[in-house]
């Protein structure tokens, strides 16, 4: 019995350090490109704006990688396809260093955004799938903090590499990630319910996304509201907002990142935590209303001080709220699916907030370069739309991994 249970948590840890470790790390890729667009838009002679369109690509052809990878995971398992996503997030990231024009430039990050898009419906339902009930609310939390985290390597990396590296050889640290398939190999079992839904009959997914086709929509309305708010706080905070309207230092631009990503991993574990004790609605709601408490000093203080404390508590509560998403979707999600469902109606919620960073630009650009306004806006709409979505949804806390979820 004591070896059972040694084995079943031995099982269950290395899941959720691969999960966490590949989105972290995909993270960390993405967020190269946020820290160094001025930099890649110098280099190709255009501007910032055409620049944010190449995170629009990365953010829209997640879908279609959340799709294809999540199709392949339910086929195929979890494990296998989680390596392969890995694998190909990295090549793709490291490509990105080579690029030698502009239209190259976005054709790699296409195909990044379609890797990228694989990772996270693969992972989070590896995880669900393998720890016990117990677990959910935290590692939940501890999963999303992976993004984040991610961040915070990628502004550490900026920080002390950038002038040494260039923006080049900052995607060429990028493939780095690529030596976690071999932790991924050697040390991670495949889901317990995944090979239960195996042994059962075969589902069309077709047939069970109609069978399912409100909490579809439902679910791609929640993911792109989730979206706005995380893309909203973050795409152009540091780089438009504190560099271009602010004129923070370099220094001041990362040590903020730094601090702000801290209160992120922190956000992410105590509501994940409290989504456990409250129910995944409630917590998702306090988040929201505590980023209201920081929406006017995080989008119009003007010092060094407010802006970093209000940065910390918005981002408490953004990856607070975020922190709960890993288990409520994987806990909504129909069984059957699960490999594809939870990613592709993430990554569908990804695709129509993908136009964030241009959305915001323009706004700000029609405010006379005002981008806390576009700030501001944004992320306290998607808070009180968020709050919205909750009261009047559905929640599954606890519910069985292989459950067969009704229309």
């Amino acid at each position: 019995m004591a070896i059972a249970a040694a084995e079943n948590f031995s099982r269950a840890r290395n899941a959720v350090i691969a999960a966490y470790l590949g989105w972290a790390l995909d993270a960390f890729d993405f967020f190269i490109l946020i820290l160094t667009f001025d930099e890649v838009a110098k280099t190709f002679g255009v501007s910032i704006t055409s620049i944010t369109f190449a995170i629009t690509l990365t953010l829209a052809t997640r879908a279609v990688g959340a799709f294809i990878f999540g199709r392949l995971a339910d086929l195929y398992g979890r494990k296998p396809i989680l390596m392969l996503v890995v694998l190909l997030y990295s090549l793709f990231e490291a490509a990105t260093g080579f690029a030698w024009s502009f239209t190259s430039f976005l054709i790699i990050r296409t195909l990044f955004g379609v890797a990228m898009g694989g990772e996270w419906g693969i992972g989070s339902s590896l995880v669900m799938e393998t720890i016990p009930d117990r677990w959910r609310g935290w590692v939940s939390g501890l999963l999303q903090a992976g993004y984040p985290s991610g961040f915070l390597l990628a502004t550490l990396l900026f920080d002390f590499g950038d002038k040494a590296l260039g923006w080049r050889g900052m995607f060429f640290v990028g493939a780095a990630p690529a030596v976690l398939v071999f932790f991924i190999n050697h040390s991670v079992q495949e889901s317990p319910a995944f090979a239960k839904m195996k042994a059962g009959p075969k589902v069309s997914v077709g047939q069970v996304l109609a069978k399912n086709a409100k909490l579809v929509v439902y679910g791609v309305l929640m993911m792109a509201a989730f979206n706005f708010f995380s893309h909203g706080t973050q795409d152009i905070y540091q780089k438009a907002f504190l560099g271009k309207q602010l004129h923070f230092t370099h220094a001041e631009i990362a040590n903020t990142g730094i601090i702000f990503n801290i209160g992120a991993i922190l956000g992410g574990l105590l509501f994940g935590y409290l989504s456990q004790k409250i129910g995944r609605r409630r917590a998702i709601i306090g988040a929201c209303l505590l980023s209201l408490v920081a929406l006017w000093p995080w989008s119009h203080g003007t010092d060094f001080a407010t802006i970093a404390i209000s940065a910390f508590v918005m981002q408490v509560a953004v990856q607070g709220a975020w922190g709960v998403v890993p288990a409520h979707l994987n806990e909504l999600s129909p069984s059957e699916i699960r490999g594809t469902f939870p990613g592709f109606v993430y990554q569908l919620g990804n695709f129509v907030a993908s136009i964030n960073a241009p959305m915001q630009a323009a706004i700000a650009a029609s405010y006379g370069g005002d981008y806390g306004f576009a700030l501001m806006l944004v992320a306290g709409v998607v808070a009180v739309v968020l709050m919205l979505l909750m009261i009047f949804g559905p929640e599954a806390r606890n519910v069985s991994m292989t459950h067969m979820t009704e229309g």
